[in-house]
């Protein structure tokens, strides 16, 4: 009997385990091909014109997009560097010279250089801070700097609206992570209760991360009262000022400084990406975390030296941000003129105290692409915009980036066309239940 049974099951696994394989093993790239993700699924709308557009000509405020001249709001040059004729020049000498691969290998092997320790040194100087490390990348430095500075024992505690490198670095941590409510002293206090019983039994450490800008919404992190409750738990901070850096402050040191509480950071990420033009970012702290750092952030040990042409061009850069407080200036003057009359408008920016503007407007994902598409074609403005499921669902926001180089002209052509669009989004003109196809045809 139990021969004959065995025998009966053997057949019955010849027989039906192809099947049980077709029914429920399903290969890797087929999975991907039936499920897009919350961006890719308009792909096919949406290629080269919402997603992926090409925008060309010199960088600056007004660029040419698919054979029209646009005034262009979605630009990572804050202070105008990007064609600034003493940075073209240095950008141009120091490839000429060096070419693109020079340094070649990972810093700590083969990459350093005394330009690269220079940066590292004035970086950290104007930052307020003993040294200075810097990344070639700044997402995955900011990942890669989260993992290294804990373990399994400590825990980390993160605003609830934190980017994605954050979100990321976090996501590695072996260890507890506890998220506070958005910019909420209350919500953070809980949370670092929490953090410290946790500790008290692990003998671990706690640190904290937010953002000097959070670059969605343009709102400050509540930097000054996150350091006072220093007084009362034991934590580090960890502070991501991409879109401080070289825009806020007195001096452009960023937004610990726009507070006066930099002393009470104690790591300072900022990016070259935003107010430099360039890319790369750096870490500042005390000399012995920035030690720590150079000889275990696995991005920049297992990596590329940041090419020498970034390196010098960003040390020109950094010089002109010092010099030139008047890039700041004309920022702000064209920041405050946007914000001020968008706002005169009754249109919504949210939180925003940066100068970052998000317009907040309803409809649906269909709607926002109309919106979009009579902005370019009909208005010749190009700016970013966010929908679901990045920001909640039946939300549109447009996300305007001001630079030191565009003018009040343009501000008031701007506001003039938004409030026009506004009254059609409201008159239901933009009504439809299908994405506008704008892809590009292959």
């Amino acid at each position: 009997m139990c021969e004959k049974t065995g025998l009966e099951s053997a057949w019955v696994l010849d027989t039906f385990a192809p099947l049980f394989k077709q029914s429920f093993i399903m290969d890797l790239f087929e999975k991907l091909n039936k499920k897009a993700g919350p961006l890719g699924q308009y792909a096919d709308d949406a290629y080269g014109y919402y997603m992926f557009p090409k925008l060309e000509g010199e960088i600056g405020p007004e660029m040419d997009f698919r054979g029209q001249r646009m005034l262009n709001w979605s630009l990572n040059n804050y202070l105008g560097l990007a064609n600034h004729p003493e940075v073209r020049k240095v950008d141009a000498e120091a490839t000429a010279q060096y070419g693109l691969g020079y340094p070649m290998g990972a810093r700590m092997m083969s990459g350093n250089s005394i330009y690269h320790e220079q940066l590292d040194r004035e970086l950290a100087a104007f930052e307020s801070k003993e040294d200075a490390v810097l990344l070639n990348y700044g997402y995955q430095g900011m990942v890669s700097a989260i993992d290294a500075l804990v373990d399994r024992h400590d825990v980390i505690v993160y605003d609830a609206e934190s980017h994605a490198c954050i979100v990321d670095g976090v996501r590695l941590h072996m260890g507890k992570r506890f998220v506070f409510e958005h910019n909420d002293m209350a919500s953070l206090e809980k949370q670092l209760q929490r953090a410290t019983r946790l500790t008290a039994e692990t003998g671990g450490a706690i640190l904290v991360i937010t953002e000097g800008v959070f670059g969605m919404t343009g709102a400050q992190g509540n930097l000054k009262d996150i350091v006072a409750l220093k007084s009362t738990y034991e934590f580090r901070l960890f502070v991501d000022d991409a879109h401080g850096f070289g825009t806020m402050g007195k001096t452009g040191a960023g937004t610990g400084e726009e507070q006066n509480c930099q002393d009470g950071i104690d790591v300072y990420f900022g990016t070259f990406a935003k107010s430099m033009a360039l890319i790369g970012g750096f870490i500042a702290a005390d000399k012995n975390v920035v030690k720590f750092l150079r000889y275990n952030l696995r991005s920049q040990i297992y990596a590329k030296s940041v090419p020498m042409p970034i390196v010098i061009g960003a040390l020109k850069r950094l010089d002109l941000i010092r010099k030139h407080p008047e890039f700041r200036d004309n920022l702000w003057t064209v920041v405050r003129a946007l914000q001020s009359g968008l706002k005169a408008e009754g249109f919504d920016l949210g939180r925003t105290n940066s100068p970052v503007c998000p317009v907040i407007m309803h409809g649906t994902v269909a709607e926002s692409t109309s919106v979009v598409h009579d902005l370019r074609e009909n208005y010749h403005i190009f700016c970013s915009v966010v929908v679901y499921p990045v920001i909640p669902k039946g939300m549109i926001l447009l996300r305007l980036i001001p630079t030191a180089v565009h003018n009040l002209a343009q501000v008031e052509r701007t506001i003039k066309a938004f409030t026009e669009i506004r009254e059609k989004l409201k008159s239901g003109a933009y009504n439809s239940e299908k994405v506008i196809n704008m892809a590009e045809k292959n």
